[in-house]
């Protein structure tokens, strides 16, 4: 039996309970419609505050002060005077060089993912099954990707050159005709480059698509191969489908990473070879013509159409291939 009673405070209900006892409830509250949640959002900005200054101070600004430079013809040193507006722009879209350069970025984007893609499938399978020594494989494929840039890039120079050791040992094995000058000549510089980013970053990917084979349940295979089918049919229908997600994940870290190569280039190739060597990349291009050449208004501007290219791939990613992935992350705000 219920009671209903008017108080001070609003309207109470009490039940009744057994002996004659009652059990009075809290009084009815209601929060107003679209009212703020002024506790939620002061979290929000205690959390997400630190990160948001670090990405502006070291992100937007930087970001903002090279495109204000990029108007001046500067040399890096004192206030800008020399306003040329436009010109460096125009002068980066109109250089035969940074057409090149952005053809080669254009070339490691494509042959990264096709190269590095499936090698790291495929080792990320075999490695995701019981053998021996596994974790001791796991370990020596993500040392490469450990190891700073200066070393790796320093390390394949050497070993690289004219008079390197690769060509003295296929000079020894009788294969000295299929020594060459792996830097130099621009028919297989850029496979050169190809062979090292590979082997930096692809344990990397490998350990990627490990996780992501983790998160795949092992009923759904089991249940597949009762149903008698094969190893490879097992992982076409369903391991790939599932693993999906990271690829497309990988696929963009690569494609940003490769947009944005500098430093093996820089390193094994230097300021100048690169470009005759046919590896010359956009970010090479920018410290040439602009730290080198002194000119350094120009390099802001080749900074800031580095940071847009980017830019434009990245949103365009997530708008055409990630979208499914972002949309099923997110999550509705409940209706009050």
């Amino acid at each position: 039996m219920t009671v209903r009673t008017h108080t001070a405070s609003g309207p109470t209900s009490s039940r009744l309970g057994p002996g004659g006892g009652d059990r009075v409830s809290p009084p009815l509250r209601r929060r107003r419609l679209g009212a703020p949640d002024w506790r939620q959002r002061l979290e929000i900005g205690l959390l997400a505050g630190p990160a948001l200054v670090v990405f502006v101070s070291f992100v937007i600004l930087p970001v903002g002060v090279a495109a204000f430079y990029g108007f001046f013809s500067w040399q890096g040193f004192g206030p800008p005077v020399d306003f040329v507006g436009f010109k460096n722009y125009l002068t980066i879209l109109q250089d035969p060089d940074f057409h090149a350069a952005l053809w080669h970025n254009g070339v490691i984007v494509v042959l990264s993912l096709v190269f590095q893609g499936p090698l790291a499938v495929l080792v990320a399978l075999l490695l995701n099954r019981r053998m021996r020594g596994q974790s001791v494989i796991r370990v020596l494929l993500f040392v490469p990707y450990v190891i700073s840039e200066v070393v790796v890039g320093t390390g394949w120079s050497l070993m690289l050159q004219s008079a390197g050791a690769l060509n003295d040992a296929l000079d020894k094995l009788g294969l000295g005709f299929l020594a060459t000058d792996w830097l130099s000549d621009p028919s297989i510089a850029i496979w050169t480059l190809m062979v090292i980013i590979t082997w930096k970053y692809l344990g990397f990917a490998v350990i990627l698509f490990l996780a992501g084979l983790q998160g795949i349940p092992e009923e759904l295979n089991e249940a597949a191969a009762i149903d008698g089918a094969s190893y490879w049919q097992i992982q076409r229908r369903i391991t790939l489908p599932l693993l999906a997600p990271t690829l497309r994940i990988w696929a963009f870290l690569s494609i940003i990473g490769s947009l944005q190569l500098f430093d093996l280039v820089y390193i094994i190739w230097g300021q100048y070879i690169a470009s005759t060597a046919g590896t010359s990349t956009m970010a090479t291009y920018m410290v040439l013509s602009g730290r080198t050449s002194g000119n350094y208004g120009y390099g802001n501007a080749v900074a800031v159409v580095l940071f847009i290219i980017s830019l434009t791939v990245a949103l365009l990613y997530q708008r055409f291939v990630l979208r499914r992935d972002t949309a099923g992350a997110l999550t509705e705000r409940s209706a009050r």
